[in-house]
């Protein structure tokens, strides 16, 4: 493939290993500051980024750039056509409206707050622990996660995802609270808490907390090279999907559209 990397900081240089290591071929590098990067393009310039990109003859774009940037980028973007690999969070809250966009303009995107293949088998096994714990009350449930210095955003959008399973197997809990507590909590509420320090690549857990005991499930990364792995796989099944035919264009896809998790 021929691939275009909008955003060009540390996990678009990594990214660019990786593709080129899978025998894939980077045509462009987009970033707003990155002095190595093909094109400069201004902070919030459409046009500038539609423009670069057009011209790249590129196979599919992937997208890992700051999340004050994400969804002007993936406007920009959905109009050309091009499969849209998105690995930056952030933005959930704005899913339909890129839907809706993908809909109108008959555009192709994907997303997931993790691309890592081990997180998405993490998932899975939060998600039956959860379920396995539902009908024992004495079990409280949280979710703790910790990342480098340089993140964005808080909590991660791979803690929420998190959150997301073990409400969908603890009926228990249905209320995410991200925030910190002044009061005592409810018990249907699941805490998320995070920690932002160092040079952590990503370490996940959930806790599954009694009086009797404590079962810890946690996911930890050794390093960013399995979110790259991840995120150029991704784009190589989605255009694989959508040329031919078992995808149609005109959504936005996740993990679970690509992989059989």
């Amino acid at each position: 493939m021929k691939i275009v990397l909008v955003g060009y900081g540390k996990m678009g240089h990594i990214i660019r290993s990786v593709a080129e290591n899978l025998g894939h071929q980077v045509v462009l590098t987009v970033d707003v500051a990155a002095k190595d990067a093909d094109v400069t393009v201004p902070a919030g310039d459409a046009t500038a980024l539609s423009n670069a990109v057009a011209s790249s003859n590129a196979d599919g774009i992937i997208e890992f750039s700051h999340p004050s940037a994400v969804l002007s980028n993936i406007k920009a973007l959905l109009p050309l056509g091009l499969p849209i690999v998105v690995g930056t969070t952030g933005w959930s809250e704005k899913e339909h409206e890129v839907s809706e966009l993908a809909k109108d303009c008959n555009g192709v995107v994907m997303h997931s707050a993790n691309f890592s293949i081990g997180v998405n088998i993490f998932y899975k096994i939060v998600e039956e622990a959860s379920k396995l714990v539902n009908d024992f009350t004495e079990y409280d449930v949280s979710v703790w996660e910790m990342h480098h210095n340089q993140k964005a955003d808080s909590p991660s959008g791979t803690a929420l995802d998190i959150a997301k399973r073990v409400l969908a197997g603890c009926k228990r809990k249905t209320d995410i609270v991200t925030d910190a507590f002044h009061e005592k909590p409810l018990e249907n509420q699941l805490h998320v808490s995070s920690t932002r320090c160092g040079s952590v690549p990503g370490t996940h857990t959930v806790f599954f907390d009694s009086n009797a005991d404590t079962i810890e499930l946690t996911h930890r990364a050794r390093s960013r090279e399995g979110f790259a792995s991840g995120a150029v796989h991704a784009l190589e099944r989605l255009c694989s999907k959508i040329n031919d035919g078992s995808l149609e264009r005109g959504h936005l896809y996740g993990m679970n559209d690509l992989f059989n998790f």
